[in-house]
């Protein structure tokens, strides 16, 4: 078998065989393959495109491409979430302990954040002694002994993705359905989960701009999904606005704590109960309602608050933070960001928001870039609110004062005022399953 004839092949638009699929991702991971083979490899599928088929043979032979977790001694149905990513996202630290605190086990593997999305990781590291680089065994004690665990990805977890993302990210080829499916579904199914909840963000903060390209992401996932027989689901949800008032790391996790504290705001609460609520239905937990109800039920009786301390501390984070959230990082200074002119907040561009953030050190613009924990923006208004000329909007808040002269420039382009209040728009804009 020869990689030119496979690149031929699909460069004239012709279907992959699973075996030629396994000889490229094979090759990719043992480095026989070379960049360059595999760069035209990868835009010809982003040209021609892959059919459901290819794209779980890709996604399968990724997956298998290293190591995955055993989490069989952990028992019951254990549900895996994955977010596409977004700005405010703090969903995974709400819904894990809300489903946790129900008897469903979360084993939750999580990434870092990267340019205006901000990452799980990150977010739980601003908690004092947080621990989230955990071996496999430590991973699975915590979930058996308390039922929940979020860690970031340890071992050889799907080397083939982390060699083919890297290429994508410098020819052109990231905006791939096929492509991006299988990168997400690949770490997905070799993170060991018996069930998939896919929370699929639409919008100017997500990489799926239009709701039509985030429902072809989403049905490509579920397909992949139930071709290597795993449950799934994908809630595909609005990212045109930030989720809560939250953004950056300690303030994000100080959100979380007021979400499950029954006190935190409206649109975060009600994609977190949806979401929770599609993985118990996975679960077995009853139909959506019932599972919705049981969801916010965590919250109201306080389990989901306690589960998230006591995840928190078999981490080695000071749960203490819980209780008092004064504990967490806080920023030397902030700045008032305050409204241009009478109206209403048309509009908060969500991914020039996150660079904002980003830029006052709550993100990263490289893998290598560190991350102030304290950094970040408090959203005093929301699209929608009737803002007064001079009145703050938001508040900034870095450990430079240098730092935010760039943050408000980029502010001056997210934020829009006019004299008519915006239509609302669904924060849930559908569910494929």
């Amino acid at each position: 078998m020869r990689m030119v004839d496979i690149i031929i092949k699909k460069k004239d638009g012709l279907k992959l065989s699973k075996e030629e699929i396994e000889f490229f991702v094979n090759g990719v991971t043992d480095g026989s393959i070379p960049d360059y083979q595999a760069s035209a490899l990868l835009m010809a599928i982003c040209l021609k495109g892959m059919d459901d088929e290819e794209t779980l043979n890709l996604t399968l032979a990724m997956a298998a491409s290293g190591d995955s977790i055993d989490l069989s001694q952990i028992p019951d149905i254990k549900v895996d979430k994955h977010s596409t990513g977004g700005v405010g996202d703090k969903t995974t630290l709400i819904l894990g302990p809300m489903v946790a605190a129900l008897g469903v086990p979360v084993a939750k593997m999580s990434g870092r954040g990267l340019g205006h999305t901000g990452g799980t990781i990150d977010k739980l590291e601003s908690i004092p002694g947080f621990n989230t680089q955990l071996t496999q065994e430590e991973f699975i004690r915590i979930v058996k002994d308390i039922g929940i665990a979020v860690a970031g990805q340890t071992g050889n977890l799907v080397p083939a993705d982390k060699k083919l993302y890297a290429l994508r990210d410098v020819t052109g080829t990231v905006d791939s359905i096929p492509l991006i499916a299988s990168s997400i579904m690949s770490k997905k199914l070799a993170a060991g989960a018996d069930a998939i909840v896919l929370d699929v963000k639409t919008g100017s903060g997500a990489f799926m701009k239009t709701s039509e390209d985030a429902r072809k992401l989403a049905k490509a996932m579920v397909e992949i999904g139930k071709g290597a027989k795993r449950k799934t689901v994908a809630v595909i949800t609005d990212m045109n606005r930030p989720l809560g008032k939250a953004v950056g790391n300690a303030l994000e996790v100080k959100e979380a704590i007021e979400v499950l504290s029954g006190h935190g705001p409206d649109d975060i609460t009600t994609v977190c109960i949806t979401l929770a609520a599609k993985m118990l239905e996975l679960a077995g937990m009853g139909d959506f309602k019932k599972c919705a109800q049981l969801a916010e039920g965590t919250i109201h009786d306080g389990s989901a608050l306690m589960k998230f301390k006591q995840m928190i501390k078999a981490q080695n984070g000071n749960e203490k933070v819980v209780d008092n959230p004064k504990l967490l990082p806080s920023a030397k200074y902030t700045v008032e960001y305050k409204a241009s002119s009478k109206g209403y907040i048309s509009a908060i561009i969500s991914d020039k928001l996150g660079v904002a953030s980003m830029l006052l050190g709550a993100g990263r613009a490289t893998k290598e870039d560190s991350v102030d924990p304290a950094a970040g923006i408090t959203l005093l208004k929301k699209p929608g609110d009737m803002v007064e000329a001079g009145e703050p909007i938001m508040i900034l808040h870095a450990n430079s004062p240098s730092l935010f002269k760039e943050s408000v420039n980029e502010l001056e382009k997210a934020v829009k005022i006019s004299s008519e209040k915006p239509p609302e728009t669904p924060l849930i804009i559908d569910i494929i399953q």
